[in-house]
């Protein structure tokens, strides 16, 4: 499905593997206000050696105020009757509010796009099965067996916009700069083991949840199979998929703490572990018990967005941080930047048009969350031990 001409991009480009490649950037208002895409296409858009114009997306919380309370599904089709067929399939599983085009302004260069479209849209009511599962029943469903069909996003009030191309044409492709959001995220994609597809750049999406991600997830794997035991459906064949899918498993099905989730993805080491009191070893080593199937193996940074239900913007890397990402904070404190490199901030201080003022700057510990949340600001600078400020009752301990 809109595969792009491998053969035609620079011999560089084909035959070479840059595995710290990848660009990836976010932030979030801590007060909900909703700015345009011109700051997140600049934070991306410095980031062009870390792009080969194979993919590149962007993720945008906040932009469907009218339209909150349905699931807002973004599409890319082959063609209308593969767009027929999933708008026929939405009637019989629930009701269509608003069906339209996604507004695009195609660049010279990008050949032959796909569909894009979107649909604001309320699964029927069942009685042992919340809207949330069945969007996903739906999601999975489409992906997994509707030709020609591909779902960007799935949540409500937000949307991914992505495909084949430079991110800056990406962003001209989708106007992303006439979208306002109170939190966004981008990827310009450094493919390491996959030629570039539009349905395979980055964010990856499953209802509210997105992740851009830098690296190469070697336990794939195992976290797909562990995925599937919980009805999950792996279709797209790459290690991002997984991290979308394992932070809507534990975050929402399993109701997690996210300081949690973040643990279980990225725990410590065993021999870390022993270091620690007793109550935080006991609570470390059932995690890594329980979740042992959902830890990422392999080098890897990650900003994931989620809204379930407040909007939350996560920064996460593997335990020995071999791939990068610093962290900002505003002068008024309120909002947090993320990034795989610092330039994303400072190519804002050139901006006349913007008044930007950074506070503080730091780089986060190997495998430690930043967690930071509306309304209520950063909770975990990724800067503290697991566990620590987490108020822990083990069961059995006097």
């Amino acid at each position: 499905m809109y595969w792009k001409n491998y053969t035609s991009l620079p011999k560089q480009f084909r035959n070479e593997r840059v595995f710290d490649g990848c660009g990836i950037s976010g932030y979030m208002n801590i007060d909900g206000k909703r700015e345009n895409g011109k700051k997140i296409i600049d934070m991306i858009t410095i980031l062009n050696d870390r792009e080969n114009g194979l993919g590149a997306g962007f993720a945008a919380y906040g932009i469907y105020p009218e339209h909150h309370d349905c699931y807002a599904l973004h599409f890319l089709f082959d063609d209308e009757p593969s767009k027929s067929n999933v708008l026929d399939y939405l009637m019989d599983v629930g009701f269509i509010v608003q069906s339209e085009a996604i507004p695009t302004k195609i660049p010279p260069n990008v050949d032959n796009p796909p569909i894009t479209w979107r649909t604001f849209f309320h699964p029927q009511e069942k009685k042992n099965l919340s809207e949330d599962e069945q969007v996903l029943q739906i999601v999975m469903n489409i992906n997994e067996n509707f030709e020609g069909a591909f779902v960007m996003s799935s949540g409500k009030n937000m949307g991914v916009f992505k495909g084949n191309g430079w991110s800056h044409e990406i962003a001209e492709f989708y106007k992303i700069q006439e979208y306002k959001a109170n939190m966004w995220l981008a990827h310009s994609r450094f493919p390491t083991n996959t030629p570039g597809w539009w349905g395979g750049a980055h964010p990856f999406n499953l209802l509210n949840t997105c992740v851009v991600h830098n690296g190469e997830i070697t336990s794939y794997g195992t976290n797909k199979r562990y995925l599937e035991s919980f009805g999950y459906k792996c279709t797209l064949h790459t290690d991002t998929e997984v991290i979308a899918y394992l932070f809507d498993l534990l975050c929402r099905k399993h109701e997690m703490p996210i300081e949690i989730s973040s643990i279980a993805l990225a725990p410590p080491l065993f021999k870390e572990i022993e270091r620690f009191e007793k109550n935080y070893k006991i609570a470390l080593k059932n995690i890594r018990a329980t979740y042992r199937s959902a830890m990422l193996n392999g080098p890897f940074s990650i900003v994931v967005g989620l809204a379930n239900p407040i909007p939350t913007m996560i920064g996460l890397t593997d335990r020995k941080k071999l791939r990068p990402l610093v962290i900002g904070v505003s002068e008024d404190d309120n909002t947090i930047y993320m990034s795989s490199e610092e330039a994303s901030f400072r190519r804002l201080m050139l901006d006349p048009n913007i008044n930007f003022a950074l506070k503080e700057v730091w780089h986060p510990k190997s495998g430690t969350a930043i967690v930071a949340t509306m309304g209520r600001g950063l909770s975990r600078n990724g800067l503290e031990k697991p566990l620590e400020k987490i108020e822990l009752t083990i069961e059995g301990d006097n």
